[in-house]
C-alpha cells in the first residue's frame, strides 16, 4: 500500500465535503472578501490552497513553470473543482516521481537568495497541512457570512459490520 497515495486519497474525500457545503453558498458569497479575514474571500483561500501545491510541488520539486492562479480568473465553485482536479494530478505525478524516495531533498532557492533543502516528505505534508488550515478558515468565512458547515475534520473511514 502506498501510504502517501492513500493519505491524498483522505485529503480529496474531505475536500469534497468542503466543496459540497460551497456549492450552499450564494455565488455572491463565495467570492465575497470579508476584512475579518485580512480581505479574503473563499475562492481567494481555495486559490491560495492550489497555488501552494502548484509552487511547492509542480515548480520546485518537479520543476515545472506553473503561472500563479488568480482569484479572479475562477468564477464559481464548479471552476474551482476543475482547478482542484488538474490539482490533483500534479500531487499524483508528484507522489508517482517521489514513490519510495520520501527523504530525497529538493533544493529550492528562495526569495531572499537563501537556499532550502526540504525533503519530498516535508513537502508532501506542508501542502496537504497547508490545506487543511484554510480548510478551517474557509469553514468559518462560512459561518460569518451565515453558513452552517457539515462536519469537515478529516474523514472517518466507513464503519464495516461483521456478521456473527
Amino acid at each position: 500500500m502506498d501510504v502517501f497515495v492513500s493519505q491524498y486519497d483522505w485529503i480529496q474525500r474531505t475536500r469534497e465535503t468542503l466543496f459540497r457545503y460551497c456549492e450552499t453558498m450564494s455565488p455572491e458569497d463565495y467570492v465575497k472578501e470579508l476584512e475579518s479575514f485580512g480581505g479574503d474571500s473563499v475562492r481567494s483561500l481555495h486559490v491560495h490552497v492550489v497555488n501552494c501545491y502548484r509552487g511547492w510541488l509542480g515548480n520546485r520539486a518537479l520543476g515545472k513553470r506553473l503561472s500563479e492562479i488568480t482569484p479572479e480568473s475562477v468564477r464559481s465553485v464548479q471552476e474551482m473543482r476543475e482547478i482542484f482536479r488538474e490539482t490533483d494530478a500534479l500531487v499524483h505525478e508528484f507522489l508517482n516521481e517521489f514513490k519510495d524516495k520520501a527523504d530525497q531533498t529538493v533544493q529550492v532557492t528562495l526569495r531572499s537568495g537563501g537556499i532550502l533543502e526540504p525533503t519530498a516528505l516535508w513537502l508532501f505534508t506542508h501542502t496537504m497541512t497547508h490545506e487543511f488550515h484554510h480548510k478551517g478558515q474557509i469553514v468559518k468565512i462560512g459561518r460569518q457570512l451565515g453558513y452552517n458547515p457539515p462536519e469537515t475534520d478529516l474523514i472517518e473511514p466507513e464503519v464495516q459490520f461483521v456478521q456473527k
